[in-house]
């Protein structure tokens, strides 16, 4: 992709950093944000990111107002999560935010929402879940963050068709990488660091599709290419299949760092992705969990990683 006028959203976090530095490199990147933690500007900049300020909560629209409105592609991630628990607050925020910032870019080519896994109706934990399965928002470790994305996506759903803006949903899985905090693998691994209990099923392991940070920025051009009217849902995950615990060993056989792993009736719940539609958009992904993972680790804890992890065959 080249010469475009790219708008991102989020870009400090783990997903939208990666792609807005990425896309940097061959066309005018803007990325909108707080900016509050320190440097994280900077880092952007460095890489010929324009950065402009913009706070989710404006209840006026004037910072939008402000923006130019010539963008080509639109990636949407910033989202207010609702740590503080203030369900209504946060549906506010990131449905108002959401509208407007399509109402702003209503003539670019394409916008991508990423929206989250977290918002299927839960079934057993190796269930496969496909972009038509049940949906009902309840996750016991963040109750809010499901029930934002359910409202936000009903928002965007309707501002496509209203606005003729093509359009692409995509529900993320578990993104990771040596950017931002490395995604929960390296929460996993701080965890373990720290000699911290990680609570697991009483009984088998959560599952996921794990989708490396260079897979993710692969994939999001051909995401754009696929945003239509009314809006084009997907799942969005890596191609393989990867249980939780499964993961953590790899990083105890990688680093010779132990894990204490705890059953426990609330975990940290991951869902894994029917990959069907993905890779009929995308394509297959490039990097295998287990390559992924060691490169994660000497990424951002050199002194860690050991040949004990070497890529299986």
């Amino acid at each position: 992709m080249k010469g475009k006028k790219i708008l991102v959203t989020g870009g400090t976090g783990q997903v939208a950093g990666p792609v807005a530095k990425a896309l940097a490199a061959d066309n005018e990147v803007w990325a909108l944000g707080r900016f509050g933690t320190p440097g994280a500007e900077e880092e952007l900049t460095r890489h010929g990111v324009t950065t402009f300020r913009w706070d989710m909560d404006d209840t006026t629209g004037a910072a939008l107002a402000a923006l130019p409105g010539d963008f080509t592609h639109v990636i949407h991630s910033a989202v207010r999560r609702g740590e503080d628990g203030d369900l209504n607050t946060a549906v506010e925020v990131n449905t108002v935010a959401t509208g407007r910032l399509m109402t702003h870019c209503r003539d670019a080519e394409a916008f991508l929402y990423v929206s989250t896994g977290a918002l299927y109706k839960r079934q057993t934990l190796d269930h496969a879940y496909a972009e038509d399965d049940p949906v009902d928002g309840v996750a016991d470790w963040l109750p809010v963050y499901p029930v934002v994305k359910i409202a936000t996506e009903g928002v965007v759903r309707a501002y496509a068709r209203t606005l003729g803006l093509p359009t692409v949903i995509a529900r993320l899985n578990i993104a990771y990488g040596p950017g931002g905090y490395g995604g929960v693998p390296m929460l996993y691994f701080k965890r373990m660091l720290a000699g911290e209990p990680i609570p697991v099923p009483v009984e088998g392991q959560n599952w996921c599709s794990l989708l490396h940070t260079d897979d993710l920025v692969e994939q999001v051009p051909r995401l754009w290419e696929a945003a239509t009217v009314p809006a084009v849902l997907t799942n969005w995950g890596g191609d393989e299949a990867v249980g939780m615990t499964d993961c953590v060993r790899y990083l105890e056989e990688l680093t010779g760092v132990e894990a204490r792993l705890v059953p426990s009736e609330v975990t940290r719940e991951t869902y894994r992705f029917d990959p069907t539609r993905r890779l009929e958009l995308t394509g297959p992904c490039k990097v295998g969990w287990r390559e992924g993972i060691r490169r994660t680790v000497e990424a951002m804890y050199p002194e860690y990683a050991t040949t004990r992890g070497a890529v299986r065959a």
